[in-house]
């Protein structure tokens, strides 16, 4: 089509429902986080058109929406395929540019990537969707015999040999950075420490509520910049704020406990997008605990939705007990967070229900974080008085929950920690020397 004046941070959104209305709420949220401003949309309730995903006529109406509107660019809150982003370019103005969901959401997590890691997950996923894109131009050029076709032929082929060999080293360095991971929350377990993660869709507060449990801001994951980790800054609702991972130490009385936020859910993702962060997804699967956010103001069929979808995401590979919270209490009258309750409870039994914001019953939440990470064992031990058990004594203040300590002949102390941390305790007691004969 004839080219027109577009600004490129303009968008208009496209959305096709199978049945019912077309809801565009989160694609246009997803639109602002990739800072375009949504200036029309165009909804279609019909079957899929294999080739333009809407109907012909549909897209003859978005054309010219676009024009009207000087749109640079079309956002379409369904997954388009190759062919399907080929013919929608050709029937559009020329220069507008043409994305789907994931493209979108991509797009924001490129924008967002600021560690190495973040950035080869942004990477590796941006291969696993340009990929099937580039087989199909070769499968294109392949059927119709013109190596030209398109622009294909040998430079696609070429090109497809290449995000397959890159895609394997991503993969590669990613492990080498996840081995890393995995053994300094191994070395924070065996300083005592549980472990805490904070797992849910996006804009459920989870953010928030880490404010909220964090005693300090001394644990540096050498993660992305948490806009949390400046002590005046306020939580923002905003899809996609948390791209890496954040960890604090929680504010408890008896426990040494590490929270780490993580990235949020959402909906639809397809299998090849979540494989691609699971390096940070692993901060969820090899907790001690998960605390599931979910916002309790929306309608309750959105969070049931949302629990079914989180619950197979999690329970795919994570093994730790789950608590479900339900946060942003402040917003919902108390007979309807009751009611929600009833109606999650084969999903969600016995919740927690807390405000982040308001701060209300986090001191509740962390009743439970107490109650269910894995339990301590309790120990005591009858140490020689010499600068060496006062050492150990130092120790295992440092490592549990210290109950009382008696100074008399002997030292006796009194502590209930992680069964790893008893253990150490007791062969650095077993090893002490005996106390010279006066």
């Amino acid at each position: 089509m004839t080219a027109t004046h577009q600004d490129p941070e303009t968008a208009v959104v496209a959305k096709r429902a199978d049945a019912g209305e077309a809801d565009t709420e989160e694609i246009r949220d997803l639109a602002a986080a990739a800072g375009l401003t949504v200036v029309d949309e165009v909804t279609q309730t019909r079957k899929e058109d294999p080739a333009l995903c809407l109907g012909e006529g549909k897209v003859e109406e978005l054309a010219r929406v676009v024009t009207r509107n000087g749109a640079g660019c079309v956002v379409f809150d369904n997954r388009l395929g190759p062919y399907q982003t080929y013919n929608l370019g050709n029937q559009l103005p020329e220069g507008v540019e043409v994305k789907d969901r994931f493209r979108l959401i991509l797009d924001i997590f490129g924008q967002r990537a600021q560690t190495k890691k973040a950035q080869l997950q942004v990477e590796l996923a941006e291969l696993r969707y340009e990929l099937p894109r580039v087989e199909a131009k070769v499968s294109l050029a392949r059927r119709d015999e013109r190596p030209g076709f398109m622009g294909l032929g040998e430079y696609d082929e070429s090109r497809e040999q290449d995000i397959k060999k890159r895609i394997s080293r991503i993969r590669d360095e990613l492990q080498r950075i996840e081995d890393d991971e995995e053994h300094r929350r191994e070395q924070r377990r065996e300083s005592g420490f549980d472990l805490v993660a904070l797992a849910g869709y996006t804009n459920a507060g989870k953010s928030t509520l880490l404010r909220q449990l964090a005693a300090d801001l001394d644990v540096d994951e050498n993660e992305d910049l948490h806009p949390d980790l400046d002590t005046t800054a306020e939580s923002r609702d905003k899809l996609f704020t948390t791209l890496g991972t954040t960890t604090r130490r929680a504010d408890m009385d008896r426990r040494n406990v590490l929270v780490t936020d993580t990235v949020g859910f959402v909906s639809d993702l397809p299998h090849w997008l979540v494989e691609s962060f699971k390096s940070t997804l692993d901060a969820v699967y090899r907790a001690d605990l998960v605390l599931l956010v979910v916002d309790v103001s929306e309608p309750v069929e959105d969070i049931r939705e949302k629990l079914v979808t989180s619950h197979d995401t999690l329970y795919e590979r994570n093994e730790a007990p789950i608590v479900t919270v339900l946060n942003k209490v402040d917003k919902v009258p108390p007979e309807d967070v009751e009611e929600k309750k009833a109606a999650l409870s084969a999903l969600a039994p016995d919740p927690v229900a807390v405000s982040g914001k308001e701060g209300l019953d986090v001191d509740e939440l962390k009743r439970r974080i107490d109650t269910d990470l894995p339990p301590y064992d309790r120990e005591r031990l009858v140490l020689p008085m010499s600068d060496e058990a006062m050492s150990l004594v130092s120790w295992i203040h440092d490592h549990a929950h210290v109950r009382d300590v008696d100074y008399a002949d002997e030292v006796v102390v009194d502590f209930e920690a992680r069964p790893s941390i008893v253990e150490r305790a007791r062969a650095r007691a077993a090893d002490l020397p005996l106390p010279a004969e006066s």
